[in-house]
């Protein structure tokens, strides 16, 4: 039997599938929905291995319906037409059941992929299931998820996921033939991430290595044939920026220790290490910004050095500029200032230049004024002149104002000597 441990076990009805009870339990929606036959279209949102595909399988199977799916990687609109005139002619126009569309993994779908499924789930010529591991606010068009339901599937339980091993060991065709005997589990389950499709393989493997018909299994014996703990860390996945998330936020936080831990996730998990120094760069201006220009400096040459060593001895320079970051003053006066500069221009669009700050490369802009009255800054005291340099609606506006911080404590009392108690 060639067949995965994961596949031979795959739940068939509601009662068998494991854990999700707030949405297949005794009041959950989906469980209600189908007691009532009527099926809404539906997102399903969760990490790998926690039922997405599964729970799909057995809503078809059990309202008895035609199914058909299709996997975003390696379908295109065609594919979505084919499957959508197939249903237009096999389904509820001629007598029959709406047949359902499973998507898996949708959120690879492009705008106009998800757009030629629109008309058949508005229709109702198709119920529309689609699985993705991303977020589906950022990833699924508006108009398609105004038309269903989403539902958010959790990583399983350590209690769930005992579970499923003791099924595997007594249901099984093949492991129910041998004498399996756990002695431990939890270097199986930390090694899942709470992924039963990972869990379960994992589990074959080590069966299946170690071999006979009595076997006892330990963490120190998963250790050995699984090898190596691989970080749980989808580089094109949701978790992705949670973790980059995090890391920004702790430098922001100033918390160096918990900004390493995001950093080694990202690196065991093959992170581009150009894409952690970008990271890298943008916190030095936007976290701590003024309050140590320097900062920038020092991301920008962390990111030329990764780009001229790579990994493994860049590891070493994203960890001191993590730590430098961390531990420097913080500011987010420059991130604000642009935030409300670029606010301003949206509220009054694009004001005339004052002509004094206007160059005149010809004569018949110097006659029109183009220049005049303009004063050249290094003439005056401490090279400041004060005079207007914003639009004359805009006169007197301050859009950068400085942190609390001691390098931007001395900007402001520079900035309230030159211009008179502005700042």
């Amino acid at each position: 039997m060639n067949q995965p441990l994961a596949e031979r076990l795959r739940p068939q009805t509601l009662d068998d599938f494991l854990g999700q009870d707030h949405l297949v339990g005794k009041s959950g929606p989906i469980r209600l929905a189908l007691k009532s036959n009527l099926l809404p279209s539906m997102i399903f949102w969760g990490p790998p291995g926690v039922g997405k595909t599964t729970l799909a399988h057995i809503i078809c199977k059990q309202l008895d319906r035609p199914f058909y799916t299709l996997s975003a990687i390696n379908s295109g609109v065609k594919d979505v037409r084919d499957v959508i005139n197939k249903a237009e002619s096999n389904g509820l126009f001629n007598g029959g059941k709406s047949p359902v569309l499973f998507i898996d993994e949708i959120h690879r779908f492009s705008k106009s992929q998800q757009d030629s499924l629109l008309g058949a789930v508005e229709k109702g010529t198709i119920t529309l299931i689609g699985a993705t591991t991303e977020n589906p606010s950022f990833e699924v068009i508006s108009a398609l998820l105004s038309r269903s339901q989403v539902y958010v599937l959790n990583h399983h339980s350590n209690f769930e996921l005992e579970e499923l091993l003791t099924k595997a060991i007594d249901n099984d065709v093949l492991l129910s033939q041998k004498t399996i005997i756990l002695n431990e589990t939890d270097a199986l389950i930390k090694l899942s991430g709470g992924d039963a499709r990972k869990l379960l393989n994992n589990f074959e493997l080590v069966v299946n290595s170690i071999g006979g018909e009595k076997i006892e299994i330990s963490n120190d014996i998963v250790q050995q044939h699984v090898q190596k703990n691989l970080a749980i860390y989808d580089k094109a996945g949701e978790n992705h920026y949670d973790i980059a998330s995090a890391f920004i936020k702790s430098i922001r936080g100033s918390d160096p220790n918990a900004a390493l831990y995001y950093l080694a996730r990202m690196i065991e998990g093959g992170e581009d290490a150009k894409f952690i120094a970008r990271r890298l760069v943008i916190s030095a201006s936007e976290d701590i910004g003024m309050a140590n220009p320097t900062a920038l400096v020092m991301a920008n040459a962390c990111f030329d050095a990764v780009k001229n060593i790579g990994y493994p001895e860049c590891r070493i320079a994203l960890s001191q500029c993590t730590i430098y970051l961390t531990t420097s003053p913080k500011s987010n006066s420059a991130y604000e200032a642009i935030k409300n500069a670029q606010k301003i221009v949206k509220e009054t669009g694009d004001l005339p230049i004052p002509l004094h700050l206007r160059n005149a490369p010809t004569q018949l802009m110097e006659n029109m004024g183009y220049g005049k009255g303009y004063q050249y800054s290094h003439s005056g005291t401490d090279n400041f002149i004060d005079q207007e340099f914003f639009p004359a609606e805009l006169s007197g506006t301050k859009l950068y104002d400085p942190g609390v911080n001691k390098k931007e404590t001395l900007i402001k009392e520079w900035l309230t000597k030159l211009w008179k108690g502005k700042y």
